[in-house]
């Protein structure tokens, strides 16, 4: 803002408020906040901003660590505008602490809430070259980022991958730790090599490092192993704080790839949770005090599990519950106030008086207030996580009795036989003293006129009489007021013809008169109340309508009745001056309300002893009661069934039978009579039925395959429904075929589809016997169905013989070998790559049946030297490998198409001539020329082979057809040229190069 720009808003401000004549004390529109300065910032200066609306405007100071700044002019440290604190060059050793900002003017001082200005950072990495970190494929791996130092902690973390800015993308195998930055691998396989670096940014000071590259070299070894989840990411014991969001990690390493899951002990997960990054990060949004707990996250594969719990307390910052606002009392009255802050820990209460400490606790209090009381108060709430402020001005008042902004009304009105009350609220301070009169007659207390404290004249049972001009008088140490007004007596408001009693049924109509009389100089309307509840007519107009059949009518119709219209309405006819009441009961006969205090007893595996309380049976008598179940794995109420089968309206009670045990279930129940159906209980508390045997055994039991001396066993894992317990699990039982002993393993994973047992001993395609069964805590459930499985076999021993190798172009190529006697093959791996460019690591593979002895091999590059190499395999593993032959690709096919020189067409034959193809010294020599002759738009057509260098072909009778003439060599078809043969015509087309597309256009032209 402008200098000039900014004098000008200052005195327009300013004037405007002293306009109005008001003082009032300051009031901050814009506290200071908490800064953080980059050390590295471009900048040379921080401000502090600090306004505050006041009357005179108010004057600023500062604070630094308690100490008062004391600018001077010039000052080369600090400078002020308006009540904006600069602070130039700025340091972390001189400047970094706390500031707080006075405002100030004649009815006292304001202090903002306390500051503090840190300063930012961010260094660079160790320049130190990183260690490369060797893991075997299929083990997990772990990347250390070990960030540099830094202020704040809000760091974000990324990994790059070889260069910038190709960042790594995350997944179900791969995750970054927010909290220490490393990079966790839960399985390494050949893709991830590379070089990663640590890539670091601060948000709070816009700045970004990352380390040296650390090489990441996964290891091919054997055949790789599987290994149980571990978890290596773990969230710690956490403080969160109400309303802000909280984020809880966990990975883990192993193959394969575990799955996360998370949970809160002895809860449901919060309703506002969201589950991220694969399953690797919990984040509750918004957090409430009820999310406090123990929480829970879970690796398992089929390996093995493991899991770990951490506590969540969750933490509040000071929040008013209660707090002060300005005021203005009398002087020599009493003040109190009180502070009341919610927060956890609780917060400490204490006060401030322009800015100077006053008092402490939560109320204050100020029995007999004198002008010198008057001023700035300031209520703090502080707790370890934060700190409140209540600002209010207190303004003690002491001035003569005045009725210039509240005199008695002129005009007063009361009923006849009713009560009058005239108020007499002068401004005044201390109270005055008052009295009244009529007339010319002194009013003292009777039995029917009274003066109150407040000073309001009361006089009952009203007449004619008692009209006449009343005057207030006001009297205290500062001076005396008076205020008179007239009373005039009406005619009292009486019902004429009250509502009366009714009985309808739901969905029937109902009707309530109301007629009244009242004074005829004065208007009547009618207002409707139900149970105390105001009818608004114009928004509950579906059942609600007046019938204005006639003024001092106010008739009521209830259209469609429903249950919650039952209860007392009362007609009110009313005036200005008074009104009458009259009332009558609606009664609504209808299908029972919900029952109440549902809950649960005597809890078994299978069943549940439900109790309840009788609803209200809505002037029908109950029949028969209803009771429904929901359970974990359903949205939906059902149906339970009970014993008795039907219970009857008198019941109170019944069994619930026919339940899945170890599952969890809320229960409701419903009540009918003749009328209906009512609404639903609320739903009982949740309970869990208890644990039992298991009842099913797994289904699907099969197997076999695997790897040498291996039985693999299989199955379909029992649905979470039918566990029946904790520590759900199976026991696998097999035994080869002839054998009477089985023998047994157990399996602690209640996921597990499969186990595999290793036994040197085992022969190979050995037939076994194998059934499984399930167990939990309180025992083993029945076996499945005996199934028979063979043992692996042994991996091939013999390599394959005779391998010859048939060129078919530059880029294709026919492998043959002879097939290995063996019966267990299940077919060969064809190996190929390049002798002196490629590692054999990284060969090309192709796999092939074992009723195949032959397969072709795509892709060669031109002119090169290749390794091939075959063996055979089966489940078990490959066999050995062929001896390795060299071969040698063809030269690539002629890169240059044919130039056409001619093209005309004679009669009904179009003559197409063209040159010689040289090729290149890379490429192979021509053999001769393919013609394809096509419809356009077809990718099929006539081919002709011809060593010359012309073909003659028939023109077509219509449409159009292309000509397409390539190169033939050893190597394979080179480029192609084009011609279009259209109606008699012939045209030259898109050719395999800019530069022959030019001289074909040449030659064209040429015609």
């Amino acid at each position: 803002m402008q200098p000039l720009a900014l004098l000008l808003f200052v005195f327009s401000f300013a004037f405007s408020h002293a306009e109005d004549g008001k003082e009032y004390g300051p009031v901050f529109e814009e506290q200071p906040i908490d800064t953080i300065y980059p050390e590295e910032a471009p900048e040379d200066k921080i401000t502090l901003n600090c306004r505050a609306r006041a009357n005179p405007p108010a004057t600023y100071k500062w604070k630094y660590n308690d100490w008062e700044i004391r600018i001077t002019e010039p000052d080369e440290r600090y400078s002020m505008v308006g009540g904006n604190l600069m602070v130039k060059n700025p340091t972390k050793q001189t400047d970094a602490g706390k500031y707080v900002c006075i405002a100030r003017n004649k009815l006292g001082s304001v202090v903002s809430k306390e500051i503090q200005l840190k300063f930012g950072y961010l260094d660079l990495f160790s320049t130190e070259e990183r260690e490369a970190v060797q893991v075997k494929e299929g083990q997990g791996a772990v990347l250390l980022c070990a960030p540099p130092p830094h202020f704040p902690d809000d760091l974000s973390f990324r990994w790059l991958l070889n260069e910038f800015p190709v960042f790594i993308p995350l997944d179900k195998r791969r995750f970054v730790s927010q909290r220490n930055g490393n990079l966790y691998i839960s399985k390494v396989d050949a893709t991830d090599s590379g070089n990663y670096s640590c890539f670091v940014s601060s948000p709070s000071i816009s700045k970004s490092v990352f380390s040296k590259f650390i090489p990441l070299v996964p290891l091919t070894e054997g055949p790789v192993r599987k290994y149980p989840a571990d978890i290596k990411v773990r969230f710690p014991d956490t403080y969160a704080m109400v309303g802000q969001n909280l984020t809880l990690e966990c990975f883990a390493l192993g193959n394969p790839i575990p799955e996360i899951r998370w949970r809160k002990i002895d809860a449901e997960l919060p309703s506002n949770h969201e589950i991220t990054m694969a399953g690797a990060v919990l984040q509750i949004i918004n957090v409430q005090m009820e999310d406090e707990g123990y929480y829970e996250c879970e690796a398992l594969n089929s390996k093995g599990k493991d899991y770990y719990r951490a506590k969540v307390t969750v933490q509040a910052f000071p929040e008013w519950a209660e707090h002060i606002n300005d005021t203005e009392k009398d002087i020599g009255s009493e003040l109190s106030w009180s502070c009341l802050a919610r927060g956890k820990p609780r917060p400490y209460i204490r006060w401030l008086k322009n800015g100077y400490a006053y008092s402490k606790g939560t109320d204050l209090k100020i029995s007999s207030l004198t002008l010198e009381d008057a001023g700035m108060y300031q209520c703090i709430a502080e707790n370890s996580y934060g700190i409140i402020y209540a600002n209010a001005e207190l303004k003690v008042i002491a001035c003569a009795p005045s009725f210039e902004l509240n005199p008695v009304k002129k005009r007063l009105l009361g009923a006849k036989n009713g009560r009058v009350v005239i108020e007499c609220k002068p401004k005044a301070a201390p109270k005055p003293k008052f009295s009244w009169s009529k007339g010319t007659e002194l009013l003292t207390n009777s039995s029917r006129i009274r003066i109150w404290d407040d000073g309001s004249l009361e006089i009952l049972n009203v007449t004619k009489m008692d009209e006449g001009r009343y005057t207030c008088f006001t009297e205290n140490d500062r001076g005396k007021a008076n205020s008179t007004g007239t009373l005039f007596i009406t005619e009292a408001t009486k019902i004429t013809l009250a509502p009366s009693n009714a009985d309808v049924t739901v969905g029937e109509d109902a009707k309530m008169q109301c007629l009244a009389s009242r004074d005829s100089t004065l208007d009547l309307t009618f207002i409707w109340t139900v149970d105390s509840h105001v009818i608004d007519f114009d928004k509950e107009s579906e059942h609600y309508q007046r019938n204005l059949i006639k003024e001092s009518s106010g008739e009521l119709l209830i259209k469609n009745v429903q249950l919650k219209h039952a209860g007392r309405y009362t007609c009110t006819a009313q005036t200005i001056v008074d009104n009458a009441t009259a009332s009558a009961d609606l009664v609504v006969r209808g299908p029972p309300g919900p029952p109440g205090g549902v809950r649960v007893e005597d809890i078994k595996d299978s069943s549940v002893k439900l109790i309840w309380s009788r609803g209200t049976d809505n002037h029908s008598p109950i029949s028969r009661y209803t009771v429904q179940y929901r359970n974990f794995l359903e949205d939906k109420w059902k149906d339970a069934k009970t014993s008795p089968l039907n219970i009857e309206g008198n019941s109170e009670t019944a069994n619930v039978v026919d339940l899945i045990p170890w599952t969890e279930y809320e229960f409701r129940v419903i009540a009918t009579n003749t009328l209906g159906t009512g609404e639903p209980s609320v739903p009982s508390p949740k309970i869990t039925t208890l644990e039992a045997v298991p009842n099913v055994a797994p289904s699907d039991i099969g197997g076999g395959g695997g790897t040498s001396r291996e039985l693999t066993i299989t199955w379909t894992p029992v649905p979470k429904t039918y566990h029946f317990g904790r520590n759900y699990g199976y026991i696998v039982a097999f035994k080869p075929h002839g054998d009477k002993e089985w023998r047994k393993v157990t399996v602690a994973d209640p996921e597990a589809r499969r186990y595999v047992h290793k036994d040197s001993s085992i022969t190979p395609s050995t037939e076994f016997q194998v059934k499984v069964k399930a167990f939990n805590n309180k025992g083993e459930g029945p076996y499945s169905l005996t199934a028979v499985v063979y043992s692996a076999q042994d991996a091939p021993v013999e390599a394959p013989t005779g391998v010859v190798f048939i060129n078919l172009s530059a880029s294709e190529a026919i492998v043959k070998w002879l097939p290995v006697l063996q019966q267990s093959i299940e077919g060969y791996q064809v190996k190929y790559w390049r002798k002196i460019y490629d590692n054999e690591a990284a060969a090309q593979r192709v796999l092939v049946s074992r009723n195949e002895n032959q397969t072709r091999l795509e892709n060669l590059l031109p002119d090169s030297h290749y390794y091939i190499e075959v063996r055979a395999f089966n489940s078990a593993g490959y066999g050995p490998p062929s001896d390795i032959y060299e071969i040698y690709s063809k030269k690539a096919p002629p890169s240059r198409p044919p130039r056409i020189i001619k093209k005309y067409i004679v009669g009904k034959r179009v003559n197409i001539a063209w040159e010689h193809v040289v090729p290149l010294a890379n490429e192979s020599q021509v053999d001769g020329y393919k013609v394809l002759y096509r419809q356009e738009g077809k990718a099929d057509g006539q081919l002709f082979q011809t060593g010359l260098h012309y073909i003659e072909l028939p023109v077509p009778k219509e449409g159009d057809y292309v000509v397409e003439v390539r190169a033939h060599s050893e190597g394979g078809d080179g480029a192609v040229a084009r011609v279009r043969v259209s109606g008699g015509a012939v045209r030259c087309v898109q050719s395999a190069s800019f530069l022959v597309l030019v001289l074909l256009a040449i030659s064209c032209l040429g015609l």
